[in-house]
């Protein structure tokens, strides 16, 4: 059982990294991003080992298929790697226009709660503020950050005045920012 629970902190702090290198900071290693965000399997596999990181296409398929938020993608051959989004570098993930159902979620902390109720949901540093189509998702983001809050985005609403909204690979609704008026809570 120990070894089991070393091997799944192995991969989690694998995964944190590759988070890391796929979403913010490919140039610690020295990998690049294609416009889409694409990187070269084999070399980032290379890269990570030369930096003391024990990893293989097996464990870093592992990492892939059991990462709970789905935060990575191989192509067809797995030749290529990329983060489905949250990035903070410049990519464009080819993502098509969706409407989106008629309310989406977005979990916070209560701290941060005054604020987005006079300026809105901003990307901050990412490249679109995120989403999600349930509470319970939304209450686990809301929970890293602090007492979680769970905001009532009228995604339909929004859409229907001409925002643009687009789902990611792995089921996260993203847009530029929900302007104030569009939000609401249980509360």
């Amino acid at each position: 059982m120990e070894d089991s629970n070393n091997k799944k902190n192995s991969y989690t702090k694998l995964s944190r990294f590759l988070s890391m290198l796929l979403r913010h900071k490919p140039e610690i290693l020295g990998i690049s991003l294609s416009e889409e965000g694409w990187t070269d399997t084999q070399m980032l596999i290379e890269k990570m080992n030369a930096n003391g990181k024990n990893i293989d296409l097996e464990i870093l398929s592992i990492i892939v298929d059991t990462n709970d938020k789905k935060r990575y993608a191989f192509n067809a051959d797995k030749s290529q790697i990329r983060a489905n989004q949250g990035h903070s570098v410049k990519v464009n993930l080819g993502y098509q226009e969706k409407t989106p159902p008629k309310t989406l979620y977005h979990g916070t902390a209560r701290k941060n709660v005054d604020s987005i109720f006079k300026i809105g949901i901003e990307k901050r540093n990412r490249h679109q503020v995120h989403l999600s189509s349930n509470e319970e998702t939304a209450i686990k983001v809301g929970q890293r950050h602090g007492k979680p809050v769970v905001l009532i985005v009228l995604a339909e609403e929004m859409h229907n005045d001409g925002f643009k909204f687009y789902e990611s690979e792995n089921r996260v609704w993203l847009t530029d920012h929900v302007p104030v008026k569009y939000l609401t809570t249980h509360e």
